[in-house]
């Protein structure tokens, strides 16, 4: 491997902030993560880690071209960070079914199944009768039909982040863990000055990859961050000893699937309230209700966690350098940081290699 000197700051430590760090330490560049609090510690480690454009998109347009080819890069970006880490991790490649318990239900899905066949994503109609017959523990009743995605898949996150800090170790990445970002500055041409934890450090590159909190960074010699928000989810886990559910299942905004282990996930809420960290019941319930609705043997059935995390929403994605600046922006991805990670990182990491050389 050819080494450069160059030093590369990344600010978060969720799998987006990794991945790039990752990618980039391959490089050899040398390369500092700071994160706020814990790796992983907040919208990577809560979110469910469903890849799955099938439930995602049905728009012409840059999420749309990025959420397919970011599917692609899963199953190489798999086997690639075993190797490397030598620990496993839950992935399944399980497909999805989208059910309609009515007319109008299905008449949408058949509509957003045939915007998605201009898009490349593949979708089966099956009737309900071959529904009941592959997924017999789903709800019967009024059941129209389904959709089966053969592409969508399912992994645990919170093993891949453990693999990520492997690699990063491996390759070299220095982690600041609790050391959040005050400021940062263009402090001359070609340099960037992280302010943190009471000291700064001067890079000659820095990528934002801070989710939620991105946009909220105060940025001195260049243009003020495109903002971001969080939209804030409530998900519920059920531990079950046996492993029944093979596919991710979903109906109208609820989704639900089961890990290698048998827990069982459904989710989830969407929820504009800010940073708000507490947990709703009611928010909760809705959840709760959603899931029995399709599946009735978890009618009655107390859950074993309940918990919530913030999806960094912004204007669209924002990724690629910031006009002309040392900085780099990687957020954006509301619902789908975890599907367009390894595109995501794969981008940044090859445009500022072109940049920086």
């Amino acid at each position: 491997m050819e080494f450069s000197s160059s030093r590369v700051a990344v600010v978060g430590g969720g799998i987006i902030g990794a991945s790039i760090a990752w990618r980039l330490a391959q490089r050899g560049y040398a390369v500092s993560l700071f994160e706020k609090g814990a790796w992983g510690g907040e919208s990577s480690g809560a979110s469910a880690g469903m890849l799955a454009p099938g439930g995602e998109t049905d728009e012409d347009g840059q999420f749309a071209s990025m959420a397919v080819e970011g599917r692609r890069h899963w199953s190489a970006f798999i086997r690639e960070l075993f190797t490397v880490a030598g620990l496993s991790i839950d992935y399944q490649e399980n497909g999805a079914i989208d059910l309609a318990y009515s007319d109008q239900e299905w008449a949408d899905l058949e509509k957003r199944a045939a915007r998605q066949q201009g898009l490349g994503i593949e979708a089966h109609s099956m009737t309900p009768a071959k529904v009941a017959e592959l997924w017999p523990f789903l709800r019967k009743e009024s059941l129209v039909g389904g959709l089966f995605y053969p592409d969508d898949a399912v992994l645990n996150p919170n093993q891949v982040m453990s693999a990520l800090r492997v690699a990063c170790d491996r390759e070299g990445v220095l982690i600041r863990e609790h050391q959040g970002v005050n400021r940062i500055s263009i402090s001359s041409p070609g340099k960037v000055t992280i302010e943190a934890a009471g000291r700064a450090v001067e890079t000659d590159a820095a990528v934002i990859a801070a989710g939620a909190w991105s946009g909220l960074l105060e940025v001195k010699g260049a243009p003020a961050l495109p903002a971001s928000e969080p939209v804030k989810g409530h998900l519920v886990g059920y531990h079950m000893a046996d492993k029944w559910c093979q596919t991710i299942i979903r109906h109208g905004h609820t989704y639900m699937f089961q890990r290698s282990s048998g827990y069982f996930v459904t989710g989830a809420t969407v929820e504009h309230v800010g940073f708000d960290r507490s947990i709703q019941p009611e928010a909760a319930k809705q959840v709760e209700q959603g899931s029995s609705f399709v599946l009735p043997m978890l009618e009655g059935t107390e859950p074993s966690h309940i918990w919530m995390g913030f999806r960094p929403a912004s204007d669209g994605l924002q990724i690629g350098r910031w006009h002309k600046s040392p900085l780099y922006l990687a957020y954006g991805h509301y619902r789908n940081g975890i599907l367009l990670a390894p595109l995501t990182a794969a981008r940044v990491a090859n445009e500022i290699a072109a940049d920086l050389g």
